[in-house]
């Protein structure tokens, strides 16, 4: 075998580091099973790259995911409700998703309520954040 047959590369974390999504918690996975990180992170963000998904639907899905009761990811919470209410969600929106995913646990409400008070002020005074995606 050559050496990229051997060693494929990781288009899809490389691209994701390089947007500022990449978690560094996942970097002992990728050190471990670089290639088995690069096709689960294919997977989780095909629906978004092949625009199977709207990005208002991906974020809104994205909150929900990561406030709820089993996630509580607030840096994840915090950069897609910001990302939402530039796309032009409204706080009423995600307001909703975030009840919705209190389903599964009240926590989801008290993680994401203040970050979305939070974001929304910060985007009237400061205005978007540049090279979120």
């Amino acid at each position: 075998m050559n050496e990229d047959q051997t060693n494929p590369g990781t288009p899809t974390c490389d691209a994701m580091r390089d947007a500022g999504s990449w978690n560094p918690a996942w970097d002992p996975l990728a050190e471990l099973d670089a290639q088995w990180v690069e096709k689960f992170f294919g997977m989780a963000t095909h629906p978004i790259r092949k625009g199977i998904l709207d990005p208002k639907t991906f974020e809104l899905i994205a909150i929900a995911v990561d406030a709820s009761c089993t996630h509580l990811y607030a840096p994840g919470v915090r950069r897609h409700i910001r990302k939402a209410l530039e796309l032009g969600v409204t706080v009423e929106e995600i307001l909703a998703v975030l009840q919705l995913t209190s389903i599964l646990g009240i926590h989801s409400m008290a993680l994401g309520a203040p970050i979305l008070i939070e974001e929304a002020k910060k985007l009237a005074d400061e205005g978007p954040v540049a090279g979120t995606y």
